[in-house]
């Protein structure tokens, strides 16, 4: 049943926070395989190909592909249940993981977890649009997506809480069990504490059902918003490079300095994100409020600005002889990378007319994630190996990173395409909200 009350500031709050911390969960799960990615390695006999096709195109390939089918489904059904499912079967593959022999069953268990984790977003991004007017949308946004540091963030804390006294006793096949049942009592407490809220509450007055159109029309729709799909080229190509940052930054440590404490190391990489990542996040979500009430062209150009910052730091970062200066450039790296989640995910939701936001998001996803998820460590993985033919293993792995890096550009000219249609397509879409309010 829809709850037909408008929610309370406490109830909206306790809502965000909850869907942070699942969305948290969602890249712990993922976030794991790369910080354990030494250790699993060795166990398993895998390449550094395989290693990468691990973390990313076998994830995403699943990820992307379902999460169109669910947003539909989001779009229609409620998403509470829709939600607290995903969560479910995520967190019991993740705990399959733990069991896996060898690379094709360690390989289905990360395409299991793929599956569920696409019905974590789109319904979850759906839920804070109806909560949250346009006004303050991309400050919640910004607070979920928080979710995505503060769950890297865990996922070291975790790494080093059930790893042993030191970097020999990493048992990683107990981690995966441990977050996937924790996972799992997760999904019960959402599916007890949510209630699903009222489909465009903040655009609609009269809260009348509204007409769910047919998949081909939301997917044409939405292609036809210039600004939509080049803030999916801006965050897919910024975060390329940002998840074959996390895939390959410990195992590049470790090369690094292998008498570092891995315990210290995992630590202090958690310290960093889930204070400096979840700082530009939070804060560059808030800039773009702020900025963007003097000018909507600011949701575009923050973010041009972000990663056009992040281009030297993230190839400077590869190419120090020291773990702490390393650490000290990705602080400001993911200070910086966080500033653009907020406004993209504003975008995402203000553009898409109200009965296709579930859809914007997996549509949204599909791209981000394709390029990003699926390319960003298959591709750096990739290029270690290449490299590797005629370069020690840490150079070869300094010369795959900035080769990645050059991935920030093509994002930085995406955002500014943004700031360029942006206004128009804003308009547009105010326009369009304003016409389903008098058809619904």
């Amino acid at each position: 049943m829809v709850d037909q009350k408008q929610p309370s500031k406490h109830y909206r709050g306790m809502v965000l926070a909850l869907l942070t911390l699942v969305y948290g969960f969602n890249f712990i799960d993922r976030q794991i395989v790369g910080i354990l990615a030494p250790f699993i390695q060795q166990d398993l006999g895998l390449t550094n190909t395989q290693l990468g096709l691990l973390i990313g195109l076998a994830f995403a390939t699943f990820y992307t592909l379902v999460a169109i089918p669910i947003a539909w489904l989001a779009d229609r059904y409620n998403r509470v249940n829709i939600l607290s499912i995903a969560l479910s079967v995520w967190s019991g593959f993740t705990a399959l993981t733990g069991l896996a022999g060898n690379f094709v069953q360690i390989g289905l268990a990360r395409m299991g977890v793929g599956i569920g984790e696409a019905g974590g977003s789109p319904p979850s991004h759906s839920i804070i649009s109806d909560l949250y007017p346009k006004e303050e949308r991309a400050g919640a946004l910004g607070v979920y997506s928080m979710g995505i540091p503060l769950g890297i963030m865990a996922a070291y804390f975790a790494t080093a809480s059930l790893m042993g006294a030191s970097g020999e006793e990493v048992n990683w096949r107990r981690i995966f069990i441990f977050l996937g049942l924790t996972g799992i009592a997760l999904a019960v407490v959402v599916r007890l504490v949510l209630r699903e809220p009222v489909r465009g509450a903040m655009e609609f007055d009269n809260h009348a059902d509204i007409v769910q159109p047919p998949f081909n029309e939301s997917l044409k729709s939405l292609l036809k918003i210039p600004a939509w799909w080049a803030m999916c080229f801006g965050i897919a190509f910024g975060s390329f490079v940002s998840y074959s940052f996390s895939a390959f930054q410990t195992k590049y440590l470790v090369m690094l300095d292998p008498s570092f404490d891995f315990k210290t190391l995992v630590i202090v990489l958690g310290v960093i994100n889930g204070t400096t990542y979840a700082g530009g996040a939070y804060f560059g979500a808030k800039l773009a409020d702020l900025w963007g009430a003097k000018t909507i062209r600011a949701y575009g150009w923050l973010p041009a600005i972000a990663i056009a910052i992040c281009l030297p730091i993230g190839v400077m970062s590869f190419w120090v002889s020291s773990v702490w200066v390393h650490l000290v450039f990705t602080t400001f790296l993911l200070l910086f990378l966080g500033i653009y989640l907020g406004p993209s995910f504003a975008i995402a939701q203000t553009l898409a007319p109200v009965n296709m936001r579930a859809m914007s998001t997996a549509l949204f996803f599909f791209i981000l994630n394709m390029i990003a998820l699926g390319g960003g460590p298959t591709f750096t993985g990739w290029l270690i190996d290449v490299f590797k033919q005629a370069n020690t293993d840490i150079t070869a792995m300094r010369y795959a990173m900035t080769v990645t890096c050059a991935m920030f550009i093509p994002s930085i000219v995406s955002f500014m395409v943004v700031a360029r249609v942006l206004p128009n397509d804003w308009a547009a879409a105010e326009k369009r909200n304003q016409e389903l309010a008098k058809n619904a």
